[in-house]
C-alpha cells in the first residue's frame, strides 16, 4: 500500500504561481514512480505531470509544458508539482498519484498504471 496526502491548493489570480506537495507512505519512496493529474468540473481526469523513480525523467502535458516543473525528494518522501504562469483553464481538483512496482528506475508510468492515488488538492485560478 501507498498512502498519498496532497497540499499546498489555494485561490490565486491568474499568471502567479503555487507550489503543490505530496508526501507518500508506506512504502520506499524511491520504490514508487509518480505522476500528478488534475480534474476539472464537468470534466474527465486528465496527466499533468509524471517523474521516474530517480527523479531523472520527467514528462509533461503540453497544456502545462514550460509553466510546470514536477520534481521529487527521495530523502524527504515528497513529490512537488512547481505551477508558474498559471491561467483560469488550469483551475482543477489536483491529484497525486503513485505507480507500484514504479518500473525501472528511469521509468515513467502510463496513466493506467498509476494505481495508488492521494483525495486531492483545489487548485483555482480567477482572472
Amino acid at each position: 500500500q501507498v498512502q498519498l496526502v496532497e497540499s499546498g491548493g489555494g485561490l490565486v489570480l491568474a499568471g502567479d504561481s503555487l507550489r503543490l506537495s505530496c508526501v507518500t507512505s508506506g512504502r520506499t519512496f524511491s520504490s514508487v514512480a509518480m505522476g500528478w493529474f488534475r480534474q476539472a468540473p464537468g470534466k474527465e481526469r486528465e496527466f499533468v505531470a509524471g517523474i521516474s523513480r530517480s527523479g531523472t525523467r520527467t514528462y509533461y502535458a503540453v497544456s502545462v509544458k514550460g509553466r510546470f516543473t514536477i520534481s521529487r525528494d527521495n530523502t524527504k518522501n515528497t513529490m512537488y508539482l512547481q505551477m508558474n504562469t498559471l491561467k483560469p483553464e488550469d483551475t482543477a481538483e489536483y491529484y497525486c498519484a503513485a505507480a507500484f512496482p514504479g518500473g525501472s528506475y528511469s521509468y515513467i508510468p502510463r496513466s493506467y498504471e498509476f494505481n495508488y492515488w492521494g483525495q486531492g488538492t483545489q487548485v483555482t485560478v480567477s482572472s
